[in-house]
C-alpha cells in the first residue's frame, strides 16, 4: 500500500474514549487522586474532547451506569455535541432499541460476579450465536492469560463474523489497563494487521475501536492523546505490510520471508506520515506538545476541586 493509500485509510480510523479514564482511578487497595480531574460525567465530556481536538480520530465517548448518571442524558448528548463530539457505547442498559447492538465481554478472572458467565472467547462466542446477529464479541488486549495469542482470536471472529469491538489497553500480567502498546507494541501491531488484512478498518465493517484503560500515575488527558497515537501507529505500520510478498512466503513456506516482510512494516518509523497527515488535516502534527502548550491542563487545575472517581478504589 503507497503512503497515500495508507493516509487515506487512516483518515477513516475513529477510536472512541472510555469516560472513565478521566476520573481519578486505582486499584481495589488506593486510589491515585490527581488535581483538575472531572467532578461530574458533563466535565468528562470536556476532557474527552480535548483529546479529539488534538488528534482528530476520537470523536465519541463511551459511557458507563451507575458512574456516569445523570438527570438528563439529552442535556450529556447536547454538551458533547457543543464540543465536537459524541455519546457512543453505553455499559449496563437494561435493553436493546432496533439500532443497537450488544458487545459481550469476556474476562479471565475477575471476583466471581460476572467470570463465572464469561470466562473466556468460547463462552462469550457462544453466547453470542444464541443472542443473535446483533450479539458481538468484545476483546479487552489485556482479558487473556499471558502468552495468549490474541490476534488468532482477532482472526477468528471476523472471519467468523462476530468481532465486535476492541477494548484496547495493555498488560504485563492481566488486566493492568495501562497504556495500549506500552508492554508489547509487536502484539498490538499484529492485531491490527489481522484488521487491516480482513478490510475491517473502516466504519462500514462496523468494528468498534475503544480505549478501556486506568491512568493511575499518568496525566488523564495526555495518557488517552497518547494511546490514541499509539493505536495510529500501529494501525498505519499494519497498512505499510506488504500483502503480496507476505502471501508469497506463505505459499512459499518460507517462514523467515514471511517474518522479514511483517519486520519491514513493524520498523518502519511512520511518525512523519501521520504528522503529515495531521497537518492535512489542520492539526498540529505533534498532539502532545499541542495539548502541554494549550495550557488546558492549569485551567481545570485550577477551576475544579474535589474530583470523581472512575469506578475502581477504595
Amino acid at each position: 500500500m503507497d503512503r497515500e493509500a495508507v493516509k487515506s485509510a487512516l483518515r477513516q480510523q475513529r477510536i472512541e474514549l472510555p469516560s472513565w479514564a478521566f476520573g481519578n482511578s486505582g486499584t481495589r487497595f488506593k486510589v491515585f487522586a490527581q488535581p483538575g480531574v472531572p467532578r461530574d460525567p458533563y466535565e468528562k465530556i470536556a476532557d474527552a474532547a480535548q483529546v479529539h481536538r488534538y488528534t482528530g480520530v476520537a470523536p465519541s465517548v463511551a459511557l458507563h451506569i451507575p458512574w456516569d448518571a445523570v438527570d438528563s442524558y439529552a442535556s450529556l448528548a447536547a454538551a458533547a455535541s457543543d464540543v465536537g463530539i459524541r455519546l457512543g457505547t453505553i455499559n449496563a442498559y437494561e435493553r436493546l432499541s432496533a439500532d443497537q447492538r450488544l458487545i459481550l465481554e469476556y474476562k479471565l478472572f475477575e471476583p466471581a460476579f460476572y467470570t463465572t458467565d464469561v470466562p473466556d472467547l468460547g463462552t462469550s462466542y457462544a453466547h453470542c450465536l444464541q443472542l443473535g446477529d446483533r450479539a458481538k464479541v468484545c476483546v479487552d488486549t489485556g482479558h487473556h492469560a499471558p502468552g495468549t495469542n490474541i490476534e488468532f482470536i482477532v482472526a477468528f471472529l471476523l472471519r467468523a463474523g462476530k468481532l465486535g469491538a476492541f477494548d484496547f489497553n495493555s498488560r504485563f500480567y492481566a488486566d493492568d489497563d495501562l497504556i495500549v502498546g506500552a508492554a508489547d507494541p509487536f502484539q498490538l501491531f499484529r492485531i491490527l494487521f489481522e484488521v487491516v488484512s480482513a478490510d475491517a478498518l473502516g466504519a462500514e465493517a462496523g468494528l468498534a475501536f475503544m480505549l478501556d484503560q486506568c491512568h493511575n500515575i499518568e496525566p488523564k488527558i495526555p495518557g488517552q492523546i497518547r494511546s490514541v497515537m499509539n493505536v495510529q501507529e500501529a494501525t498505519a505500520k499494519a497498512l505499510l505490510v506488504n500483502a503480496d510478498a507476505l502471501a508469497a512466503a506463505q505459499q512459499a513456506g518460507d517462514v523467515l520471508g514471511a517474518h522479514g516482510v511483517l519486520m519491514d512494516a513493524f520498523n518502519t518509523d511512520v511518525r512523519p506520515l501521520l504528522a503529515e497527515l495531521r497537518t492535512e488535516q489542520g492539526l498540529d502534527p505533534d498532539p502532545m506538545a499541542a495539548y502541554a502548550a494549550s495550557g488546558y491542563a492549569e485551567k481545570i487545575v485550577a477551576e475544579r476541586v474535589g474530583g470523581q472517581q472512575a469506578g475502581w478504589g477504595a
